[in-house]
């Protein structure tokens, strides 16, 4: 197994309600089947216990905590949790993001633009504060964040995404400052930038705020994505995950990798 002997933490490992799976709930199913001890980090309890459950039944060994990644009390006490636990913190994996109330830059309100700011990047700056002492102290360890392609590209909906993709680009930055401020204590830090997924949180929520037949939404974000003409599953971003916090991604630090079907490379 590519994880055995590790512990991990999966903050956003609940889930949107939906049909398919979110990308936290994903990657935490995936470190444990691959042998990781998982901590579920989530703001939504009942949520973080189902994903820690899911676990369980296929014999893994889970805890679910609930913990709002905005605060700092919380990402202190999770962390501490861990450590207590499972006795060290191998695996961080910030997964936490949100683009709810985001406008063009006429239109955006401070209420939007700050709790975007707090969910996305402040959220990682948090977490880390906690877990890299721990790391150094290991001199070993891996922090994983979840980014957006949306950080690095241009769309034709860019101009509404200005909270989210100024947000998601500081995530970027804090990554490669974290990766290079750590790399002699032997941790390394990169980022996941996923493209249009096939999540919950992508499609129920768009369907409700738009009022868009669901299959028309599909089909609308399917057309945009060049390997194959079709999104991908929370799992793209889980295996990406599982590569870059396994030994066999041991020389690799300060990358964002885009998983995205290609879209990113698309220029014009």
């Amino acid at each position: 197994m590519r994880l055995e002997g590790k512990t991990a933490i999966v903050v956003g490992g609940g889930q949107t309600p939906g049909d398919t799976i979110g990308n936290g709930r994903a990657t935490a199913i995936l470190f444990a089947r691959e042998g990781a001890k998982v901590l579920v980090v989530d703001r939504d309890e009942a949520s973080a216990n189902e994903t820690a459950e899911m676990i369980r039944s296929e014999g893994g060994v889970c805890r679910a905590v609930q913990a709002d990644a905005t605060r700092e009390d919380d990402c202190r006490r999770f962390v501490e949790t861990c450590a207590s636990e499972f006795g060290r913190v191998d695996v961080l994996h910030n997964n936490v993001g949100i683009g709810t109330g985001d406008n063009s830059v006429e239109n955006l309100t401070e209420q939007a633009w700050d709790r975007i700011y707090n969910v996305n990047a402040k959220s990682v700056f948090l977490a880390c504060k906690f877990a890299i002492p721990l790391m150094r102290a290991q001199q070993s360890g891996v922090i994983l964040n979840v980014s957006s392609i949306a950080s690095i590209c241009a769309s034709a909906l860019s101009g509404h995404l200005t909270a989210y993709k100024s947000s998601k680009a500081a995530v970027n930055a804090l990554t490669e400052g974290l990766a290079m401020a750590n790399a002699s204590y032997g941790i390394r830090v990169n980022a996941i930038l996923p493209g249009l997924m096939n999540t919950p949180m992508a499609i129920e929520s768009m369907v409700k705020r738009i009022k868009i037949d669901r299959a028309d939404l599909v089909r609308a974000r399917d057309s945009l994505v060049p390997l194959n003409g079709k999104m991908g599953t929370a799992w793209d971003v889980a295996y990406a995950a599982l590569f870059l916090a396994s030994d066999e991604a041991r020389f690799i630090t300060g990358v964002l990798l885009p998983v995205d079907g290609g879209q990113s490379n698309r220029i014009g």
